[in-house]
């Protein structure tokens, strides 16, 4: 294996720091990667929704709550599935909030942020099914950028492997895992998963916009494909995963998880899409938000 100035060719690098000095101010680029993620989704779910005839408005209010909301499930679903097993939430009495530090599980993000999104929509008399379906590439896109905050905590990678884009961790990084996964010598390299999730999400982010625009979905089926998509690679990641982890039947917790949701996404997509007879109510009109124009459903769109 060749190697200039101790630099394998071949790998990933491991990043030499997961902060950056801003004034007086320490910055961590797991939270620029968050930021990034949640203005990425802002910016592609406002364009769908104007296009759709709405407003920023309603965007940015479901933005401002859906986030404060997602964090704090994010990071509820991390301190419980994670209370023994991630020793940065012992380390201080604010441990159990300390998100610079990573540890945000999307299981709590996603249910919690949509939660209180939907709420904010219903009160603007808007179709919630409708929203729903405007934010699913945007989420999709959130948690592939979201995901190279991993990259600079040096954190949720892989098993061990030689493969030419094998990720290098930093020695004080590898603590905690599996003594039967550990790399002998000062580094050891591993599978990329926050790149391999990075690229299932931006693939998946074209998929859902092309499939949204060709077919015309029961609102919000768009919202279940995009659930299906995620959980089925990251069902498969967390078999490649060795970060500490709690198990169950030989499984990480989260794998159950992930398979639980798929199934369920799956099968509520199939029933919603094809079997479940069309309600013959119309579907009422939206109401204006205080600040924009009336909301336009498109055509066909909404069943």
């Amino acid at each position: 294996m060749l190697s200039v100035t101790g630099v394998v060719l071949g790998s990933i690098p491991s990043p030499s720091s997961g902060t950056f000095g801003l004034g007086p101010l320490t910055v961590h680029w797991y939270g620029v990667m968050l930021l990034l993620g949640i203005a990425g989704c802002l910016w592609l779910t406002g364009r769908r929704w104007v296009s759709w005839g709405g407003d920023w408005d309603l965007i940015f209010r479901v933005a401002l709550w859906g986030v404060v909301a997602g964090v704090v499930g994010a990071r509820l679903y991390h301190d419980i599935t994670s209370w023994n097993q991630d020793p940065a939430i012992h380390a201080h009495w604010w441990g159990f909030a300390a998100v610079w530090d990573g540890g945000l599980g999307i299981w709590g993000a996603i249910p919690a942020g949509v939660a209180v999104g939907a709420r904010v929509v219903r009160r603007s008399g808007n179709s919630v099914r409708l929203m729903m379906d405007a934010v699913a590439p945007g989420l999709l896109l959130a948690q592939g950028i979201g995901r190279w905050g991993n990259y600079w905590n040096q954190e949720l990678y892989g098993r061990p492997t030689s493969l030419p884009w094998k990720l290098r961790i930093d020695a004080a990084h590898q603590t905690g895992i599996q003594a039967k996964y550990r790399s002998t010598g000062q580094f050891g390299y591993y599978h990329p998963t926050f790149l391999y999730e990075f690229a299932w999400d931006s693939i998946g982010v074209g998929v859902l916009l092309w499939i949204d625009r060709r077919f015309a979905l029961r609102r919000p089926a768009l919202f279940a494909l995009y659930v299906a998509w995620y959980t089925t690679f990251r069902t498969f990641e967390e078999i490649l995963r060795i970060d500490p982890s709690n198990y169950f039947l030989h499984m990480r917790v989260n794998f159950w998880v992930s398979l639980g949701v798929w199934i369920l996404s799956v099968g509520f997509f199939i029933w919603w899409q094809f079997i479940r007879e069309p309600s013959a109510k119309a579907v009422p009109k939206p109401r204006p938000v205080a600040t924009g124009p009336r909301m336009a459903v498109p055509k066909g769109r909404v069943r």
